[in-house]
């Protein structure tokens, strides 16, 4: 349960969080964030505070090939992510496919969307968010696109939409950024 939403915005990812843990049906604000920068990378995680974990203080992100991007984030930078959720106990598998989490990764101006199966996903619209308020955090980015509105607050509103209409969202929100 959680709201994540990125934008990218003249070549700057802003990516923004909630605090809310949940587990069935109770609701813990967690002081440890669920956004954060790693090198060159900006980072936001659902699916487990453990992968979050794992994401934030043990991967060593390989340097981003920049000519490539796409394919070095479908290849090199994603077996980066299963190795360490691997040495990290939390990677999963089932009928020989490995499953890890979701969450969102900017890097060089550009924001990418990596799901439980690892793909690698990138919209066209230059918004995505993840987790129990991702729709109502899309809708709201849409409903912004067209008005002169700052991108973090662009991000913010759009967490806030999140948290008015999902249970499983709560400030305080914490945004992060990186430069293209």
């Amino acid at each position: 349960m959680t709201a994540i939403v990125g934008l990218v915005h003249e070549g700057t990812v802003f990516i923004g969080g909630d605090s809310a843990g949940v587990s069935g049906y109770s609701l813990t604000v967690r002081a440890d964030q669920k956004v954060f920068t790693t090198g060159p990378y900006v980072m936001g995680f659902t699916t487990s505070f453990r992968m979050g974990q794992l994401l934030r203080y043990a991967f060593a992100p390989p340097a981003p090939d920049g000519e490539q991007l796409e394919k070095f984030m479908a290849t090199t930078f994603i077996d980066a992510v299963r190795e360490t959720l691997k040495a990290g106990g939390w990677l999963r598998k089932d009928s020989e496919q490995e499953e890890g989490g979701t969450f969102l990764v900017g890097v060089a101006g550009r924001l990418f969307i990596v799901r439980d199966d690892f793909q690698v996903g990138e919209a066209a619209d230059g918004y995505a968010a993840v987790g129990c308020g991702e729709e109502i955090a899309v809708g709201a980015l849409y409903a912004t696109a067209k008005l002169d509105m700052d991108p973090a607050v662009r991000v913010v509103c759009a967490l806030s939409a999140a948290e008015r209409f999902s249970a499983g969202v709560r400030r305080p929100f914490t945004l992060v950024s990186a430069s293209g």
